[in-house]
């Protein structure tokens, strides 16, 4: 074993390391932030686009029923508002009939707009018509 004049020696030759992690840490948080920010419009784009195909949905059975366009409209705002609709083909009792809604899905996440731009959303629903 050695004197403790050599252990002092050997804890004078290790080097402080005080304020090392808090450099780390503010290193790093800037690129997690950004990262859970990413994450989270993520989220609220396929949120978006579930929606879409909702109202979507909502429209071409609006149009299945009837063929007024101001009532397949209001259908699908009630789901999405600010989506545009239209209406593809509507034929006759049992034919099919399409509806489309596109929408523009906006950046929800602060300080993200200079990163992820604005994206357009398209949904699609095709169905039976049922009333002449």
């Amino acid at each position: 074993m050695g004197s403790p004049g050599q252990a002092r020696d050997a804890r004078a030759s290790v080097r402080p390391e005080h304020g090392q992690a808090t450099v780390e840490f503010a290193l790093v948080l800037p690129l997690f932030v950004v990262l859970v920010g990413l994450v989270l419009q993520v989220a609220f784009v396929a949120r978006d686009e579930i929606v879409a195909v909702h109202a979507a949905r909502d429209a071409a059975r609006e149009a299945t029923l009837t063929g007024d366009l101001a009532r397949i409209t209001a259908a699908a705002a009630r789901t999405l508002p600010g989506a545009q609709v239209r209406v593809v083909r509507r034929g006759s009792v049992g034919q099919a009939v399409e509806g489309e809604v596109t929408y523009v899905a906006r950046v929800n996440v602060p300080l993200l707009g200079f990163v992820v731009p604005d994206l357009t959303l398209h949904a699609h629903a095709v169905m039976r018509v049922e009333r002449p």
